[in-house]
């Protein structure tokens, strides 16, 4: 009803909102949802929810509204009506079923608004009742329990106890419930439930309390044993488990006779068994269990057994063995009843999954197998069989000869790192470093193929030539490694710079030689710098405790230069020698003779002037002593 419901209200709103453009008249300003009487309420309250809808509309005809209340979000009921007033869906006599967060939506001509929503909260519970189909049962009898919760709606599961214990739990479907009392006597029985509203549970009060009286069965297993006394290993006993006539009235029972673990037999009024007795304690017990439905009856005696031998133990020589190695077990056992045995000798044989091996003595050689295998042995005599425990053989395998060798570069005056490791062998390892037949350090490492490490001191260039290793995993001769062979770096210690030629004239267009000497291991590697410039002049690798590097000066040259010599080990800087570049002999003499031709070029324009200026003095005083002759 509630889908058709919901199906009429999605038609009513696709036809409504296919006619949006038409109801600009109309708007819906707020939906609010309240509880009535209140949002908490106790159990059997008549709740209302009221839906209250606003509507702006110039419109003077009946408007159809479609109502939807859902609860957690799941749609519970839709309504559709041309009333202006508020709706209201109730809920009659609440229930803690009810409890959730409601919400109404309400629809209209294309317009659609929900409210906020609001949490009904319903308190109390039904007190349950239990109804049982019998008061008194015998043992294994079961009895059906009815557990009600009246008026109570929704998700619910059913507890039942039998005193303070948990008998069964289970759904609404499967109420009422079938169980058999366990234990003679009386039982008090009572029963709960529980309303689920996802994700909240709500648990009611215990039932009413209801006696159930389990009467003991008449029926009783018999168990007889022959003889029980005075038993040794080797006897035949021979052993009934019966029940007196009362089975008849049981053809479902079951009998079961054991001892230990071991079943003997199996019947339904009577079982049979003829055992021949192996001890596997100082005492035996026989057990003739008696099955009724779910009820179980037991009786058990208790046989003392008295051992013809004891149970082997079996020991290796020696306690670590390499592959290959000879290896000898041996088994034992100590007769404990010489006159039982008559004589018998005890037959020892050696087991594995490859091997069987039989030896009157209980001593076993053989080689040792390139892989771990396990053994036991066993003993036997007058049909006695006893089995020792597992015994694992390991076989180690010998360590090869150790490699020595270093972790980065060897330098003097530095710690060094050795590692001893040997390529095979079963760890632990014992990693021994001697140095001039003399032991220095001992590491023993654990894990395969994992070197030891050792720290020493890097002293003197030929020192490292002094050490070895040697390697050992058991009792046999240690294993030793070649002498290390490893340069020592010596640092570099200084650096000097010189300059060739040492004086005279250094000036542009010459040439320059710088000279660096050093002292440490090569190869060294050799730069040329300058004091306004960071960047290397020339770089250059030398196995020599000397290098040089030769350029031609220009004026841009002079400066303060110095080199640095490095090695694997660390660098040095020079001393700075400062370079003075002088100017070209051939810039010298021009600048000479053009100073020359200068001045002369001077000397020549002031002499040629001052002439002329004589010559412009004298003329005119002849022109004036001509013109005064004509006058």
């Amino acid at each position: 009803m509630g889908l058709l419901l919901l199906l009429t209200s999605t038609l009513l709103f696709s036809s409504f909102h296919s006619g949006t453009a038409l109801n600009a008249d109309l708007k819906i300003t707020s939906v609010d949802l309240s509880v009535e009487p209140s949002n908490e309420v106790s159990r059997g309250t008549n709740v209302t929810l009221r839906c209250k809808g606003k509507v702006l509309t110039s419109r003077i005809d009946a408007l159809i509204r479609v109502y939807t209340i859902s609860k957690d979000d799941i749609v519970i009921y839709n309504k559709t009506t041309s009333s202006s007033e508020d709706f209201l869906y109730h809920l009659p006599e609440a229930r803690v079923s009810n409890n959730g967060k409601y919400r109404c939506r309400m629809h209209m001509m294309g317009e659609e608004m929900g409210s906020q929503a609001v949490t009904l909260s319903v308190t109390g519970m039904s007190t349950p009742i239990l109804q049982l189909s019998k008061a008194i049962v015998t043992e294994g009898e079961a009895v059906n329990a009815t557990c009600l919760a009246p008026g109570e709606t929704g998700s619910i599961w059913f507890n039942f106890y039998d005193g303070s214990k948990d008998v069964d739990k289970i759904g609404p479907s499967s109420n009422p419930v079938m169980f058999r009392p366990k234990g003679v006597g009386d039982h008090v029985i009572r029963c709960s439930y529980s309303v689920f509203v996802m994700p909240d549970k709500f648990s009611s009060p215990q039932s009413n309390a209801v006696n159930v009286t389990v009467k003991e069965l008449s029926v009783v297993p018999v168990l007889t044993i022959s003889p029980q006394d005075n038993v040794y290993e080797g006897d035949a006993l021979k052993i009934t488990c019966s029940v007196n006539d009362a089975m008849k009235y049981y053809p479902d029972a079951l009998l079961l006779l054991s001892q230990g673990d071991t079943l003997l037999s199996t019947g339904n009024t009577s079982v049979h068994a003829n055992w021949t007795v192996q001890a596997t304690g100082p005492k035996l017990i026989i057990v003739c269990r008696l099955y009724v439905r779910s009820a179980e009856k037991v009786e058990m005696k208790t046989v003392s057994v008295t051992e013809l031998f004891s149970v082997p133990t079996l020991h290796m020589s020696p306690s670590e063995v390499f592959q290959g190695d000879s290896i000898q077990l041996t088994c034992t056992s100590k007769i404990l009843s010489y006159d039982k045995l008559g004589g018998e000798p005890l037959i020892y044989r050696l087991e594995s999954l490859e091997d069987n091996m039989t030896q009157a003595n209980g001593l076993f050689v053989f080689k040792a197998k390139k892989i771990d295998f396990n053994y036991t042995c066993t003993v036997v005599a007058k049909g006695i069989k006893k089995k020792s425990n597992v015994l694992a053989i390991n076989p180690k395998v010998p360590v090869s000869a150790p490699k020595i060798s270093v972790h980065g570069s060897a330098i003097l005056g530095r710690e060094l790192e050795i590692s001893c490791l040997s390529e095979t062998g079963t760890p632990p390892i014992t990693y021994t470093l001697w140095k001039n037949n003399k032991q220095n350090k001992a590491v023993r490492v654990q894990e395969f193929h994992k070197p030891a490490k050792f720290t020493v001191l890097v002293s003197e260039p030929g020192q490292l030539h002094e050490y070895f290793c040697r390697a050992s995993n058991g009792n046999r001769e240690p294993e030793l490694s070649e002498k290390l062979r490893t340069a020592v770096i010596v640092p570099m210690t200084e650096a000097y710079l010189m300059v060739l030629p040492t004086s005279g004239d250094i000036s542009e267009g010459h040439s320059v030689t710088l000279i660096c000497s050093f002292t440490g291991t090569p190869p060294v590697t050799v730069g040329w710098y300058r004091d306004s410039d960071s960047n290397a002049l020339n770089l250059t690798t030398t196995k020599i405790n000397t290098t040089s590097y030769t350029f031609i000066l220009s004026k841009k040259h002079s400066d303060k230069y110095y080199c640095k010599a490095q090695n694997r080990a660390n660098s040095v800087e020079s001393n700075r020698v400062e370079l003075e570049v002088g100017m070209a002999k051939w810039k010298k003499l021009l600048i000479s003779g053009t100073i020359i031709l200068v001045v002369s070029s001077v000397v020549m324009v002031g002499c040629v002037l001052f002439i002329r200026s004589r010559r412009g003095e004298r003329k005119p005083s002849a022109e004036l002593s001509v013109r005064s002759v004509v006058l």
